[in-house]
């Protein structure tokens, strides 16, 4: 049995428990090993919730614990985040995240420590939710020379470009309308200001350019101030508006970055992802182009 212990208890950490559960035969099969949730971090109680037995505000607990291997950071920042996460691996145990402010800014210090550690730091979850890409770009096509990454990193961004296009609201009304279905925080900056697809874009480009690269140094602009009229023009050229991460490798092999709303001809595999749902095109000089 591998013993896990959970860093924080809210929207992301809660769900990893329940899946846990919830799959915890198919996990089994496929894995080779039962996982057991032992230990869940929050400064909160959770009286009558199926896990509150577990849940435990002291991190010694589990750092302290030879049974527990693995630890799932989802506190989320670079705060906290980043000193649990050091103390995870330091004390031997494997981290997975989701995440993408952390990895940005803090990946290749954790990668090394968790080496140096003989462990692990996992952060496939960290770019395209539920889109494998990080272990391809990483392992599959560690052979091809990446030529290009661009696409849609943000659902939430998607979600509002997707009302603007198709319906006709403005930006106002579809980012309230976004907040009201639980698609975007209530401070929405990060995404709508293009932040979030920087820091995954800039990850996405380290793996493949086998350099670290600062997302604070790429060029970003959100989607704050397109308007119902864009759209229009757009259409007219054919086109949708979408915000996209783009990584280019130059001809003098220099990285090109970008983050951007762009104009994408209606019939480009990207183009046709609307709604909540990412997409990821991947071009590598003996791959050609793949879709994630």
């Amino acid at each position: 049995m591998i013993e896990i212990a959970i860093l924080g208890y809210g929207v992301v950490g809660s769900g990893v428990a329940e899946f846990c559960e919830i799959n915890r035969e198919t996990i089994k099969r496929r894995a080779g090993a039962e996982i057991n949730v032992k230990k869940i971090l929050d400064i909160r109680s959770f009286p009558g919730d199926p896990f509150a037995d577990r849940i435990t505000a002291d991190p010694d607990e589990i750092f302290n614990d030879p049974s527990i291997t693995v630890v799932v950071e989802t506190i989320g920042g670079v705060g906290i985040a980043y000193e649990l996460s050091c103390k995870a691996l330091q004390n031997h145990k494997h981290v997975v995240t989701s995440n993408k402010e952390l990895v940005a800014t803090y990946g290749p210090e954790l990668m090394a420590l968790a080496q140096a550690n003989g462990v692990n730091y996992m952060f496939e979850a960290s770019v395209g939710g539920g889109i494998p890409i990080i272990r391809p770009l990483h392992k599959c096509l560690s052979a091809n020379i990446v030529m290009q990454i661009a696409g849609i990193l943000n659902g939430t961004t998607n979600f509002i470009l997707t009302r603007m296009d198709q319906d006709g609201i403005g930006f106002a009304e579809a980012l309230s309308e976004t907040q009201a279905l639980g698609y975007a925080e209530q401070n929405p900056a990060a995404d709508i200001e293009g932040t979030d697809a920087c820091r995954k874009i800039a990850i996405l480009a380290s793996i493949t350019y086998s350099e670290y690269i600062d997302s604070r140094l790429i060029y970003t602009e959100g989607i704050t101030s397109l308007t119902t009229a864009d759209m229009t023009y757009a259409a007219r050229l054919g086109c949708k508006l979408k915000l996209i991460g783009r990584f280019k490798r130059r001809a003098d092999g220099r990285a090109d970055l970008i983050v951007a709303p762009m104009l994408i001809p209606r019939d480009h595999p990207v183009s046709v992802a609307d709604g909540v749902n990412n997409a990821i095109l991947v071009e590598g000089n003996a791959l050609g182009e793949a879709m994630f």
